[in-house]
C-alpha cells in the first residue's frame, strides 16, 4: 500500500512520487493551503494540498486528527523560510496529488505530541492510542532494537537461547507466586516463574554449557515504579566461569549495548564489597554519581547526654551516622521538616541536623537545638571527622542499623536530587561479598539473593557462622539502579543440603519441592554460575523514563490491573467448577482492609 515510511523521507527523494500511510498527527488550514503532518512508525512527514487538486483538497477539509490516510505526491523541498531543523523531515514536503481515507476516527481521549499533560489512567485505559505518540514509539523501537543486540552478542559468545516453562512448580516464597490451577489433576496448581532460576542450572547439569534467554517472569508483590507483576529478564547462565570471567563477559555485553545505542562509553566498572556500600552509602546499590556518603559517628556519641545518639552508639546491632551536605544550610527549615518526614518512611524517628554557619566562629558558628547536648570537644572532633565546611548542613540518623542505613541512605540521594548535586553521565559498579544470609522480623534466616547461591566457605564454616558466612554472588548497579544480580551457584548436593538446613528447610521439605534439582546435582552438575538482568529498568535507564510502565507496552497499574482489558476479571461458574474451585466472599470490615 506504500513505497515508503513517512520517517525515511529526506533530500534523496526529491522529485520522486511517494505513497505514504499513516495517520493526521496535525492538521493546518492555512489561506486555502492545508497542511497534513502524517505519522507512522518511523516518524512524521509534511504534506501539502493545494485547491488544484479538486477532489483531494475537498478529502483533506475533512480529515481530522488520528484518521488513517493513504497519500500519494512528489517529494520536493521546502520554500526558504519555512525549513523545520527540529524535525528529520524538516527539510522536505510532499506535494500531495491523490488522498484517500482508510478510517476515520473520534476525537481522541488525549493528544499525542510529548507536551501533552495526560493522567496515566487514561494513558493506560487507551494504551493503543498513547503509543501512537511518537515518544512511546521512539522507547519500543529502541527496546526491540537493544533486544536485538544483545542477542546477538550472546550468540557471538557461544550462548544457546534455550526456552524454559512458564507453568512450573510453587518456590519457597510461595506467597508471592501467581498460581495456576489444573484442570487435569484436581486440587493441584502450577506456578508461573518469579525467574527460570532452577531449570537454568539443571540445563548446565545436562552440558548446555552456555545459556540464555529473553523470559518473562511473574511475581505477586506490591508495585512501585520500578516493579511490575510481570517482568522481563535478560538471564544467563554458563558452566566452567568463575565470578570474575563471568562479570567481564557482562560488562562487555552492556558496554557493548551503550556503545550501540548511546554512543556511550560506559568505561570501568570498580568492584565494592556489600560491606562497603553499605557503611558509605547505606544502600547496597549506590549511585556513585552522588559524593555524599555517611560517616559512622559512634564512637563519639557513646557518652553524651543526648540518649537519641548514646542509646543506639552502645548498641551493637545500631549504628550512629552523620551526612555532611556541602553549601546545605541553604536549605529553609521547611525543607527540613519534609526530610524528616521522608526518612520517616523507612521507620526513621526524627532527622537531627546541623548547620554549619562559620566553622572559624566553634560551636557559636554552628546552628542546632541538639548542641547544647554535646561537649565542645565532641562538636569539635566531629566537624573534623565529617570535614566540615562553612556552608555545610549535617544531618545525622541514629537506631538500628537497617532502619539508619534505609533512611539516611535514601536521604542521601533525595537532598543531592534537589540541590542538584547528582554528576551528569553513567556511574556503573560491580557490588560483591555479599552475605549469605539475613535475619527476618521473626529471627529466622532467609537467603539474601537465594538459596542456590554458593558460599564462599565450606560447609563446616557455614553452619559454625551463618549470619557472618559470605557469598560468591554480584550485583551490576548503574546510577543506584541494580541492573542485574548473580551469583556463582551450589553444584553439589551436600552444600545445598547444607543451605537448606541453615534455612530451616528439612530433607523431607527439600525432596518434595527441589528433588529435581538435588538429583540434578548428584549426577555430576559442573561448576556454573550466571546471572539476570531487568530489561525493562536497562529500557527505562537508557531512554531517561521515569517508570518502566513508559517501556513496556501493556503494563499493569500499581495496583497490578490493566485499565485496557479491565484486568483480572471474574470468570464464570462453568470455569470455577471445572477447576475444582469454589469462591468465597472477601472478609469485610477492619480485617479486611
Amino acid at each position: 500500500m506504500r513505497s515508503s515510511y513517512c520517517g525515511q523521507l529526506n533530500k534523496t527523494f526529491v522529485d520522486q512520487d511517494v505513497v505514504l500511510c499513516g495517520w493526521v498527527h496535525r492538521r493546518r488550514d492555512h489561506g486555502g493551503v492545508i497542511f497534513l503532518d502524517v505519522r507512522d512508525r518511523d516518524g512524521i512527514a509534511q504534506v501539502v494540498y493545494d485547491p488544484d487538486t479538486v477532489e483531494s483538497f475537498a478529502i483533506a477539509e475533512g480529515v481530522r486528527n488520528e484518521f488513517v490516510i493513504r497519500v500519494k505526491g512528489r517529494v520536493r523541498l521546502r520554500p526558504d523560510g519555512t525549513i523545520n531543523d527540529d524535525m528529520p523531515t524538516g527539510k522536505i514536503e510532499v506535494l500531495g496529488k491523490e488522498l484517500e481515507v482508510l478510517n476515520a476516527a473520534n476525537t481522541p481521549p488525549m493528544q499525542l505530541d510529548d507536551h501533552a499533560e495526560v493522567g496515566e489512567d487514561v494513558r493506560l485505559r487507551f494504551r493503543y492510542i498513547d503509543l501512537r505518540r511518537p515518544e512511546m514509539a521512539e522507547r519500543l523501537r529502541f527496546r526491540s532494537k537493544v533486544t536485538n543486540t544483545v542477542r546477538n552478542f550472546m550468540d557471538e559468545n557461544g550462548f544457546l537461547d534455550i526456552e524454559t516453562p512458564l507453568l512450573t512448580k510453587a518456590t519457597p516464597e510461595g506467597a508471592r507466586d501467581f498460581l495456576v490451577p489444573s484442570r487435569t489433576h484436581p486440587n493441584r496448581f502450577f506456578a508461573l516463574p518469579q525467574s527460570p532460576q532452577l531449570f537454568k542450572q539443571i540445563l548446565m547439569a545436562a552440558g548446555m554449557d552456555r545459556y540464555y534467554q529473553i523470559a518473562k517472569c511473574f511475581r505477586d508483590e506490591d508495585l512501585r515504579a520500578d516493579r511490575q507483576p510481570e517482568f522481563t529478564q535478560i538471564d544467563v547462565e554458563t558452566s566452567f566461569m568463575d565470578e570474575e570471567q563471568i562479570m567481564t563477559i557482562m560488562e562487555e555485553m552492556i558496554s557493548h549495548v551503550f556503545r550501540s545505542h548511546l554512543d556511550t562509553e560506559l568505561g570501568e566498572f570498580p568492584r565494592m564489597t556489600h560491606a562497603e556500600a553499605m557503611t558509605r552509602y547505606g544502600s547496597d546499590k549506590p549511585d556513585l554519581r552522588i559524593d555524599l556518603e555517611l560517616v559512622d559517628i559512634a564512637d563519639l556519641m557513646k557518652e553524651v547526654d543526648f540518649k537519641v545518639f548514646s542509646v543506639p552508639a552502645n548498641d551493637s546491632e545500631s549504628r550512629v551516622v552523620a551526612l555532611r551536605v556541602p553549601k546545605g544550610n541553604e536549605i529553609s527549615r521547611k525543607a527540613i521538616d519534609s526530610y524528616t518526614e521522608f526518612v520517616s518512611i523507612y521507620g526513621a524517628k526524627g532527622l537531627a541536623w546541623v548547620k554549619v554557619n562559620d566553622l572559624g566562629a566553634g560551636s557559636e558558628g554552628l546552628q542546632s537545638p541538639i548542641l547544647k547536648f554535646m561537649p565542645e570537644e565532641v562538636i569539635n572532633q566531629l566537624m573534623q571527622n565529617v570535614q566540615a565546611e562553612t556552608g555545610d548542613i549535617i544531618f545525622f540518623g541514629a537506631g538500628k542499623v537497617k532502619i539508619v542505613n534505609e533512611a539516611i541512605g535514601a536521604l542521601r540521594v533525595k537532598v543531592a536530587e534537589d540541590l542538584g548535586q547528582v554528576k551528569v553521565g553513567w556511574a556503573p559498579l560491580w557490588v560483591i561479598d555479599f552475605p549469605m544470609f539475613e535475619k527476618a522480623s521473626d529471627g529466622s534466616l532467609t537467603s539474601l539473593h537465594h538459596p542456590f547461591t554458593a558460599p564462599a566457605c565450606d560447609a563446616e564454616e557455614l553452619a559454625k557462622d551463618p549470619l557472618n558466612s559470605l557469598s560468591r554472588a554480584y550485583d551490576m548497579v548503574l546510577n543506584g539502579t541494580e541492573l542485574g544480580g548473580g551469583s556463582i551457584r551450589i553444584n553439589k548436593p551436600e552444600m545445598q543440603q547444607q543451605v537448606f538446613k541453615v534455612l530451616g528447610i528439612g530433607k523431607q521439605e527439600a525432596e518434595e519441592k527441589f528433588g529435581f534439582l538435588l538429583g540434578a546435582l548428584s549426577y555430576g552438575c559442573p561448576p556454573h554460575g550466571g546471572i539476570a538482568f531487568g530489561l525493562d529498568r536497562l529500557i527505562m535507564l537508557m531512554t531517561n523514563a521515569t517508570s518502566i510502565r513508559d517501556v513496556i507496552a501493556f503494563p499493569k497499574t500499581q495496583s497490578a490491573a490493566c485499565p485496557l482489558t479491565d484486568a483480572p476479571g471474574a470468570v464464570s461458574t462453568k470455569q470455577l467448577r471445572e477447576l475444582n474451585i469454589r469462591l468465597r466472599e472477601p472478609a469485610k470490615g477492619p480485617a479486611a482492609e
